[in-house]
């Protein structure tokens, strides 16, 4: 594949929906083909099993349920969405990806990491990002900017502190695939660094 795969990562409230459109825009002004897309969601069955997820009328979920419903969304997604897009060359944007699964079921809902992980990484053929973006924000500061919070947007503090300290750890395992950017910081100063590490990373792979 000669496409590029940039992934957003963070808290809930931290802002990767801004900079993702921020980054769409400047491909399209450049005229760089490329995908935005998002998990969960983006699929016939992704859109399903997303109504499900974070619907706060849904009903109980045990974590490996739910661990189990967003690996399955993986899965479609990457096979529907992502390798045509990758393998067309363009440039894949995607609001979350596996990192979110360790982060939230794993460190939120204090599952097993390496067991999470497997079946993650099994469920979207172990397809890595070239670029995975964390927009770092204080969960004190992020969740309750939402005045009707979904089923994980719900789940308490703790939850989210432990989200937040997941995502920090694995951007830690592997700098060189990790940009850490301050999620409160001028929107366009965010985008503008961004946009720097993408640029690298087509022309690299022009």
């Amino acid at each position: 594949m000669s496409g590029v795969f940039v992934v957003f990562e963070g808290g809930d409230g931290a802002g990767k929906s801004t900079q993702v459109r921020l980054l769409a825009g400047w491909l399209a002004e450049q005229g760089i083909a490329h995908r935005v897309t998002r998990e969960p969601g983006d699929t016939w069955l992704g859109g399903h099993l997303r109504h499900l997820l974070l619907d706060p009328a849904s009903g109980p979920i045990s974590p490996r349920a739910e661990a189990l419903v967003y690996a399955a969304d993986k899965a479609q997604h990457v096979d529907e969405v992502v390798v045509p897009a990758l393998s067309a060359g363009e440039v894949v944007v995607c609001d979350r990806y596996v990192d979110s699964t360790l982060a939230y079921q794993g460190a939120g809902r204090r599952m097993d990491l390496a067991e999470l992980e497997h079946i993650a990484r099994w469920a979207t053929r172990d397809l890595r990002p070239d670029l995975t973006v964390v927009l770092d924000v204080d969960p004190d500061l992020a969740v309750h900017t939402k005045a009707e919070p979904d089923r994980l947007e719900a789940a308490g503090q703790e939850f989210h502190r432990n989200v937040r300290r997941l995502f920090l750890e694995l951007a830690e395992r592997d700098p060189e695939r990790y940009l850490v950017l301050p999620g409160r910081d001028p929107r366009e100063q965010l985008a503008a660094t961004v946009r720097e590490r993408v640029r690298e990373l087509v022309e690299r792979n022009a």
